[in-house]
């Protein structure tokens, strides 16, 4: 090691452990930011940590599967997030109940104009089908939106491009968004980031308000479901 100065360097890159302590370190730097800022939309967290530890793995050289190596156990921990959600759904459950009618009218107009949108204005620009197809889930959770890539032939990755810039920027304007309508209802406002911007989005509408986030996770889960029953019926009838 002593003949090569960057010999330590080479070896600490290639064990997972440094790259899940960058990712956290990352994470939470940015996350005291926006704390900073009174959680300034502008200063989401997600999104400067993506470029930061893009900047990083490019000045390093560092391939993203050498990084996953490190970065997948964060990537496991998605599963019980998603999971504990149940808890605040379990706490607000009369809340829920009492909106059941109006969530599911939310739903079906939601899911369909977010397939159908992207999908009309990707084959306007025309973009090749595979694209537009690639596109097409963009706003449930990036698991879900690869699995309906896969299975329509389409490229997953750049489905999941597409479904973590759609979280980050629900993430930045659904508050501002909100607050220019003037709409106050907590339950409407976080319905709206859920279905629109998945995990991204619920996890902006928790630090807003707590039953925001709530209806923000059952949004993306409906929407998960929803969205993988039309996209391939939009494909088959907008897409020749």
């Amino acid at each position: 090691m002593t003949d090569n100065p960057f010999s330590l360097w080479v070896y600490l890159s290639q064990t997972p452990l440094l790259w899940l302590t960058v990712t956290l370190a990352v994470y939470a730097l940015a996350d005291a930011v926006s704390l900073a800022t009174h959680r300034n939309p502008l200063m989401n967290p997600v999104l400067h940590s993506i470029w930061v530890i893009g900047v990083f793995l490019y000045l390093t050289g560092t391939s993203y599967t050498t990084y996953f190596g490190g970065a997948q156990f964060v990537h496991f921990l998605l599963g019980p997030a998603t999971v504990a959600l149940a808890v605040p759904l379990y706490e607000n459950r009369k809340l829920v109940a009492a909106a059941i009618l109006p969530m599911l009218a939310a739903l079906l107009v939601g899911s369909a104009t977010a397939i159908v949108s992207v999908m009309v204005f990707a084959e306007a620009a025309g973009l090749p089908r595979d694209i537009v197809l690639a596109l097409a889930p963009k706003s449930v959770t990036a698991g879900v939106a690869m699995g309906i890539s896969e299975m329509l032939g389409a490229n997953p990755a750049i489905t999941v491009i597409a479904t973590v810039l759609t979280g980050v920027m629900g993430a930045i304007v659904v508050t501002p968004t909100m607050n220019r309508l003037g709409i106050t209802d907590f339950r409407a406002r976080g319905f709206a980031a859920g279905l629109a911007s998945h995990g991204i989005g619920t996890a902006r509408a928790f630090q807003v308000d707590e039953v925001a986030g709530v209806f923000a996770g059952i949004a993306m889960g409906l929407n998960a479901l929803v969205t993988s029953l039309l996209v391939p019926l939009a494909a088959t009838l907008l897409l020749r």
